[in-house]
């Protein structure tokens, strides 16, 4: 994640508000197109696929918001809401822009996917019918965070004030909504930890155990 991005405490009592959306929260290490050629390498060079494209139109939606010319920006507005709809018919995939990603993230297997967590880090992977949100409406700004080299399942639900630590892996169809500590594989409904994975393992392999 970013250098400036510091995980909340997960046992506070209530969550700070979320990004209001107005200024540009892309990666600040990477220029525009740099992060857009670098996502679409993350998957795997496919011009159609529609991870690639629901991050394109999220990347696209931060950085309108660093164009100064007022008229220019609600030009650039309208085509940002226009084709965020697009990609939610289209690839059944809800990601907006006030979501602090991070890099090199890959939307895998598209459909089912409503994204809504506070923060995604670097390196993760996310896969179908996935959702992550708040737990109730009481608490609107109580949103996961995911921190780097976390690999989430198909199916995969994660809700309320959480932290998903780095190296986590969310089994297919697990329900997360307590914090999870680093390098966990979590399974089952509630999730529960089944085992520890060697940081080394991550760094070197990446999230390929969680396919």
């Amino acid at each position: 994640m970013s250098k400036d991005f510091v995980a909340p405490q997960a046992n506070r009592p209530k969550a700070p508000p979320l990004p209001q959306g107005r200024m540009n929260m892309n990666p600040a290490d990477i220029s525009f197109w740099t992060l857009i050629a670098e996502d679409f390498r993350t998957h795997d060079k496919d011009i159609f696929a529609q991870g690639f494209w629901c991050l394109f139109w999220h990347r696209f939606g931060n950085w309108r918001m660093s164009v100064r010319i007022k008229p220019l920006r609600m030009i650039l507005t309208a085509i940002y809401r226009t084709m965020f709809r697009l990609g939610q018919w289209t690839g059944g995939m809800k990601l907006p822009y006030t979501v602090q990603v991070g890099r090199r993230v890959k939307l895998e297997h598209f459909g089912g996917m409503v994204l809504v967590p506070r923060a995604i880090g670097n390196d993760v992977t996310v896969r179908q019918n996935t959702t992550m949100g708040i737990a109730s409406e009481r608490d609107l700004n109580a949103r996961p965070i995911l921190e780097d080299f976390v690999d989430v399942g198909a199916g995969a639900v994660l809700l309320g004030d959480i932290v998903i630590g780095r190296g986590s892996i969310i089994g297919a169809n697990a329900v997360v909504t307590k914090s999870v500590a680093p390098y966990s594989v979590m399974v089952g409904v509630p999730a529960i930890c089944i085992r520890k994975r060697d940081p080394s393992e991550v760094e070197t392999s990446g999230t390929a155990e969680g396919q």
